[in-house]
């Protein structure tokens, strides 16, 4: 008994606790896969909404994996979610045979209850048994079990019935379960055939560069001069601020608080805009000649819808806004010796010089070459860092 007295409450919570963690479960998949269906979604329309403009190739099969990634990233979100259905299945399908089980025994013993009652319903007969007691305590209990046994009786039956009504709560629950079961992985298969077409969309993409080799040569080429450019213009800047942070006496003026705060949020810090990273930090090598070495990428590149605003990811200064080839304008933020960089604007509302707080407006992002992304880097010093590793995750 003292094993039963343990286990059943610690079941019980057990499961109270776990319904919990699956709403909330719920809810962090419904956010998940509303971010990854808008990412999607803003890769979808670039590429629709451009077809008809001149665009790289690699650049094309770039957004078109990007998507198949996030298409499975879904696949992986709704294989979650289907498990978790199954289980919340199980769970209270275990629950209505448990009381159907506890429904027979109530019955039952209910049943013995009337059964008495029948035979003791003359009143005569019960005051003869009264008085044919031996001493006055069996008349007691005798006078106590008969008054009990209608009270027991009502009592019995309002069990039953609040358990047959928690027999069907169950039950209906049970049938919400395996109808949002079934629209999950009906959404499961929809994503799945979306996948293939995507796949066959970049195998197309892939052949076509094939065929293409001399004119991407020279796409790429272009490319590199771009970015090589960016990339000096971008050292020449924090070059200059750093040097002309300091004072004639040559003592260091750098705003060290500043950067303290800025590094002591690294992980935590905001995103200049919402969207899916198409182009990551580092150095990448060419989808199709895996031997052909790609610009270093010194930043991230982040596919956003046309007019989407930019803000700053941390407090600072601007220190410079600059209009390079292929990147439009720019803006530098110095954090101390920390320093953003928000490239392919259309519009800028800031200026040099400006104090700028976290989340204040930047400026809009640019469609360029039919392309509508935001180039972001971050800097300590003169050394470029990944980006995604500073901002929150999404």
């Amino acid at each position: 008994m003292k094993i039963s007295s343990i286990v059943i409450p610690s079941v019980i919570l057990f499961l109270c606790f776990g319904n919990g963690l699956k709403a909330q479960d719920t809810r962090e998949y419904e956010e998940r896969k509303a971010r990854l269906e808008k990412e999607i979604e803003i890769i979808d329309r670039q590429l629709s909404e451009n077809a008809d403009r001149s665009r790289s190739e690699l650049s094309r099969l770039t957004l078109v994996r990007t998507k198949i990634s996030g298409r499975n990233a879904l696949i992986r979100e709704t294989d979650r979610q289907i498990r978790r259905y199954s289980d919340n299945i199980y769970l209270t399908q275990r629950k209505i045979n448990g009381l159907n089980a506890k429904l027979d025994t109530l019955s039952s013993y209910y049943e013995k209850l009337i059964i008495n009652a029948y035979k003791n319903r003359d009143a005569k007969v019960w005051y003869m048994y009264i008085l044919a007691s031996d001493d006055l305590g069996q008349a007691f209990r005798r006078y106590g079990y008969f008054k009990n046994l209608s009270s027991q009786t009502r009592v019995q039956a309002d069990k039953i019935r609040d358990t047959r009504a928690e027999l069907e709560d169950q039950k209906t629950r049970l049938g919400t379960l395996k109808a949002e079961a079934e629209k999950i992985q009906a959404e499961r298969r929809a994503e799945v055939a979306s996948l293939q077409k995507e796949e066959a969309e970049a195998e197309s993409i892939v052949a076509a560069l094939k065929r293409n080799k001399t004119r991407y040569q020279k796409e790429l080429a272009a490319k590199k001069r771009q970015v090589e450019a960016l990339d000096k213009e971008i050292q020449r800047i924090i070059a200059e601020a750093m040097k002309a942070s300091r004072n004639k006496e040559g003592k260091d003026e750098i705003d060290y608080q500043l950067a303290g705060e800025f590094a002591k949020n690294k992980g935590k810090l905001p995103w200049p805009a919402k969207g899916a990273v198409v182009d990551r930090f580092g150095q990448h090598y060419h989808p199709v000649f895996t031997n052909v070495k790609l610009p270093f990428n010194n930043g991230i590149s982040i596919a956003l819808p046309a007019g989407t605003a930019i803000d700053a990811v941390f407090d600072g200064v601007v220190k410079q806004i600059v209009v390079m080839p292929g990147y439009n304008q720019c803006v530098l933020v110095q954090h101390g010796n920390y320093f953003s960089f928000y490239c392919k604007l259309k519009s800028t509302a800031v200026k040099t010089g400006d104090k700028v707080r976290t989340g204040q407006k930047i400026g809009i992002v640019d469609t360029i070459n039919g392309e509508t992304q935001l180039h972001f880097q971050i800097w300590q010093g003169s050394k470029p860092q990944n980006p995604e590793s500073w901002l929150r995750k999404p």
